[in-house]
């Protein structure tokens, strides 16, 4: 029996309402009574996490690792390095890849590949259309048994409403949540940056945040109509946040996610034409940040996550119009959100942004993960609330560089990344 004892830590584990200061004992890769791993005659690991927090391994609901299809932004392997250095153990990838994961043999392959190369657990989600193009839907059922733990078509957004019904009701009777990114292309059209002040300055066609509303808006009523769970994708807009509340207190089946550089930056951010600051959906104005912060601290935005998209530097190196959407964000999520939720505007407690990255992911997508609990597997992060330091993109895991943060000087972040009982990180 291989075992560990992390000792001295402040186990935070949301999932049992736990939060003292006490050893946590790990055998066999996992969570174990303490009396079993001191009884063995074996040889016991001892880790001191004296001042650090010991949270369950941290999940990641919205990452995509390119792979198949565009091993030149990220690979698997290099995409678990990266969520490793960041503090995740689970990370759920999204299907716009070549060939799109819109089918059985493709899901296989991403298994087989995550299980070979990634030092992390890789779950991934199935397309809800064929070739995420909207017209026709991927086989769901066979998704699910092929082992997918939701369907989204990320990157793109159904625009028939008729098919995004069926999508849900099919779902529904697999047992998978569906996870959106809320873009109406008829209002968007050619938008690259938020339709506003800076948009008009700066010249560059406009993205209005009605485009993400009425997306939402169309999603709450099917969540209503077919009585299933939809999960809403990065949302950025004071409007978006609205419905969704109303809609969460009449008990619609209805979540969202917020992502770090939705509240770390503004759209005025672009005025110098920095491509690394192109994302999808936009930063947005002042305005919609402090929706956003308001909506973390009253639960109606319930997940905290990256979108994690890589480019490579000469795809972004072109006019901004050209540039391709996404920044990369494993290794900067969980400090930028601690140094912005936590200590500047504390909005959150450190509990709170620990069950957002665990208990409450793995309630989404039906995980037996994001836990401490005796017999869980032994996935645990140890984060150093206080630790200070400075980003630095060229020291980075990710295959990709394309971060907007390079140089901010954070507080906060994870020391150590243990998968199975077995550190895969650590700083």
């Amino acid at each position: 029996m291989s075992a560990t004892i992390i000792r001295n830590g402040r186990v935070i584990d949301p999932a049992n309402n736990r939060d003292e200061i006490v050893d946590l004992a790990i055998g066999d890769g996992r969570i174990a009574e303490r009396s079993e791993v001191r009884g063995q005659k074996s040889e016991v690991e001892e880790v001191d996490a004296s001042g650090l927090i010991v949270a369950p391994g941290l999940i990641d609901v919205h990452v995509h690792l390119r792979e198949p299809g565009f091993g030149h932004k990220e690979t698997i392997a290099s995409g678990g390095r990266a969520a490793a250095a960041g503090g995740f153990t689970t990370i759920v990838c999204m299907p716009n890849t070549s060939p799109v994961a819109d089918s059985p043999a493709t899901i296989a392959w991403i298994k087989d590949r995550a299980g070979e190369v990634a030092c992390v657990n890789v779950l991934p989600t199935g397309a809800i259309s064929k070739n995420i193009a909207g017209e026709e839907l991927a086989p769901i059922g066979s998704l699910a048994q092929a082992g997918v733990v939701a369907i989204t078509d990320d990157g793109r957004c159904i625009q028939n409403h008729e098919l995004m019904r069926r999508a849900v009701e099919y779902a529904r009777m697999v047992g998978l949540p569906v996870l959106d990114h809320c873009q109406d292309y008829n209002l968007v059209g050619n938008g690259v940056m938020h339709e506003g002040y800076w948009s008009t300055l700066l010249g560059l066609p406009g993205w209005p945040a009605a485009g993400e509303e009425a997306i939402v808006m169309r999603n709450i009523l099917l969540a209503e109509l077919c009585d299933h769970h939809i999960h809403c994708q990065h949302v950025t807009s004071a409007g978006s946040v609205r419905l969704i509340r109303e809609a969460r207190a009449r008990g619609i089946k209805i979540s969202g996610e917020v992502c770090p550089h939705h509240i770390a930056l503004t759209d005025e951010a672009l005025q110098n034409f920095d491509t690394n600051y192109k994302m999808n959906p936009p930063l947005r104005a002042q305005a919609d940040v402090d929706a956003l912060l308001e909506g973390i601290t009253d639960g109606t935005l319930s997940i905290l996550a990256s979108d994690h998209a890589p480019h490579a530097d000469f795809e972004k190196e072109v006019e901004f119009d050209a540039a391709p959407f996404g920044i990369i964000g494993l290794e900067t999520e969980l400090g930028l959100f601690l140094d912005l939720l936590v200590h500047k505007h504390r909005k959150i407690d450190i509990v709170r942004l620990i069950e957002m990255y665990t208990l409450e992911p793995a309630k989404l997508l039906g995980l037996e993960a994001g836990t401490l609990s005796v017999g869980a597997l032994a996935d645990v992060t140890l984060i150093d609330p206080d630790l200070e330091w400075t980003v630095k993109i060229d020291n980075f895991e990710s295959a990709s560089r394309n971060s907007p943060f390079d140089g901010w000087k954070l507080k906060g972040r994870a020391v150590r990344t243990m998968v199975g009982g077995k550190t895969v990180w650590k700083l």
